[in-house]
Formats: C-alpha cells, sequence, structure tokens
C-alpha cells in the first residue's frame, strides 16, 4: 500500500475503533437481512465472473444480496466500504481482502456490531471470521514449480508475485520458492514483486527479459491480471513460441479464466490452475446465510467434496478444490472457465 492509502487506511481504523456498537446486535446475528459483498478490484476477468456469480447464487439460495462494492485494490478504502455497508445496516457481509493484516480492523468492527463475515479467496491474519472460503494457495506454488521443473530442468525461469500484503501472494511465493530450492537447485527465480498490478508485471517482464533473453519458464501468481501483459512483452520481443517448438517458454498461471483456456489450447500457455470462482461465489452465500442463522462451523470433511482446515488463530477455512489445468483436461466441461 503507498504512503497516502497507510495513512487514510490509519484514519478509518481510528473511525472504526471509535464507532459504537450497533443497539440490539448479539454475538451471533439475526437470521436474516441484507447481505454486503466486497470486491477486492474488477481489473481482472476472475473477480469480473466472481461478481457476475454473486447475484445468480443469492437469488438460488434466498440471500438478500447488496449491489456489489469494489474496493479498487485499496485496503484503506475497502475499510471505509465496510463500514458504509454496516451503516446501511447490513446483517451479513462477504469480504474479499486486499491486505491481510489491514482487513482485520474491519473484522473487529463487524464483531463489535454482532455482523458475521465470510472472507474469500484471501484470509485474514487474525479476527473473527464465520469461514474463509478458499483453495489451498500453497498448492499453487507447488504445482507451477513441478510443472515448470520438470520442462525447464536447469537454466532461469520468472516468478510474477501477487501482492505480498495478501495471504494469497505470500503463500504462492514461498511455495513455489521453497519447491524450486528443495527439488530444482539447478533452476535460478527470478521475481517480480507485481502486486496484482498489469503495468507492473509488464514493466518488469520487460526489465527482466531484456537482462536475461535466455529464460525458459515463467511463473504468473494471476493469470487474470498477468496473462496478456506477459504474452504481449513475449511477441514484442519475438519470443512467443508454441509448446512443442525450439526456443518454447514454459509458463504457468493460476486462475482458470477462458482467456487462459484459450491460451492453453494455442500452445502459448502449458498449464493454470483453475482457481473456482463460481465456488468462491456459492459457498460465500452459504456460508454467510447459516452464518447470520447463528449456526458454527468445525473442522473436517464437508458434503460438497472439500474439507474444513484450522488456520492459525483459530480461523477455518472451506478448502476448496483447485484443479490443475493442461492441455489434457482444457476441454472439461466442469471447468467454471469453460461454462463462460
Amino acid at each position: 500500500m503507498r504512503g497516502a492509502g497507510r495513512r487514510r487506511a490509519a484514519a478509518t481504523v481510528l473511525a472504526l475503533a471509535l464507532a459504537p456498537a450497533a443497539a440490539g446486535c448479539g454475538g451471533g446475528g439475526p437470521a436474516g437481512g441484507r447481505v454486503g459483498v466486497v470486491l477486492p478490484f474488477l481489473t481482472s476477468p476472475f473477480w469480473q465472473a466472481y461478481n457476475q456469480d454473486i447475484p445468480r447464487q443469492a437469488a438460488a439460495q434466498g440471500v438478500r444480496v447488496l449491489p456489489t462494492v469494489n474496493s479498487d485494490g485499496d485496503a484503506a478504502k475497502q475499510i471505509a466500504d465496510i463500514q458504509s455497508l454496516m451503516s446501511e445496516g447490513v446483517k451479513g457481509l462477504v469480504v474479499s481482502p486486499i491486505d491481510s493484516a489491514a482487513i482485520v480492523a474491519g473484522l473487529r468492527a463487524a464483531q463489535r456490531r454482532g455482523v458475521p463475515v465470510v472472507a474469500v479467496d484471501v484470509a485474514p491474519e487474525k479476527g473473527k471470521v464465520a469461514m474463509v472460503v478458499r483453495a489451498d494457495n500453497r498448492a499453487y506454488g507447488r504445482e507451477a514449480c513441478q510443472v515448470l521443473g520438470r520442462a525447464v530442468r536447469t537454466g532461469k525461469v520468472v516468478q510474477i508475485q501477487g501482492d505480498l500484503a495478501s495471504a494469497n501472494g505470500r503463500d504462492r511465493t514461498s511455495a513455489f520458492s521453497r519447491c524450486m530450492a528443495r527439488h530444482y537447485p539447478a533452476i535460478k527465480v527470478l521475481n517480480i514483486p507485481a502486486g496484482w498490478q498489469a503495468d507492473r508485471a509488464a514493466a518488469g517482464l520487460e526489465a527482466l527479459y531484456s537482462a536475461n533473453p535466455t529464460i525458459k519458464g515463467i511463473y504468473l501468481q494471476a493469470g487474470g491480471v498477468y496473462l496478456a501483459p506477459t504474452l504481449r512483452t513475449l511477441q514484442r520481443h519475438h519470443a512467443l513460441v508454441r509448446a512443442g517448438r525450439p526456443r518454447h517458454i514454459t509458463i504457468v498461471s493460476n486462475d482458470g479464466i477462458p482467456e487462459e483456456l484459450r491460451a492453453i489450447r494455442q500452445g502459448f500457455l502449458d498449464a493454470t490452475v483453475s482457481q473456482p470462482a463460481d465456488l468462491y461465489a456459492k459457498y460465500a452465500m452459504y456460508y454467510i446465510k447459516r452464518a447470520m442463522a447463528g449456526k458454527t462451523f468445525h473442522p473436517g470433511r464437508t458434503g460438497h467434496g472439500s474439507t474444513v482446515v484450522e488456520l492459525p488463530g483459530g480461523i477455518l477455512q472451506d478448502q476448496l478444490p483447485a484443479p490443475l489445468v493442461t492441455r489434457r483436461n482444457v476441454d472439461d466441461p466442469a471447468l467454471w472457465g469453460n461454462r463462460r
């Protein structure tokens, strides 16, 4: 977060800390009422798909959801968005945190007002949430490492990182880097801290490729924002070569958007992890509806093919499946990206 954003966040945190709790609200929250949904940004096709699924899933499950709110990548604005929704009288919140630490102030304010929260895609560092709806982001990094490691064996690969203030960016980065160091020591990893921003990814890759024209692989931690600038940059350097041909650069991504599936079919992208945008929307509504009715949850297997795990601090996470997609299964109709 930039300096001005941090100052706004601090001011908002103070305002939330001083805000009185709503009268008559207990710890469990009421069984009905409106739900506010807060998005991190809408510049990625992944989040656009999730945003489109929210009203459909809310209608299907009988949840009264307000129009979604876009925090536009600003952690300070996200806290203010939460405060604004609570002032409108929402009885439940579904939030996709931008910053895993900064979001704690919003969670504490919601707890004081007796408003249950479901976090989607990103886990907070601490605070009370009824459930985190998320996939295993460490597995994303490990799978990318294995695909690239087997293809490259030796040489240089680039890791275009997400925002390291987010648990997702940290988990993917640490898992990828540890796997490479342990299993493929002949590969050197060059990092680009892009913060989920396409322009930073493009500028970073341009600089790295110019200095290292023999790179053999690239890991995109967010295909929704990094795929297009990566392919454009390689094309500009005459380095965008289809799989199976000499000088092909192996590229592995995360998200599972339709554009990634198309790039796999074309041979420009080797693999992606299909992060389940549709299931994120579905189970966000599932858990917030039940949390508003006072239900609590426990670790263990679910009835929908996932496992609820306990994170540090006692936070529960429904760890949804996120399959690896390659040429072998790219046409699978079960992939949400094939239904768009």
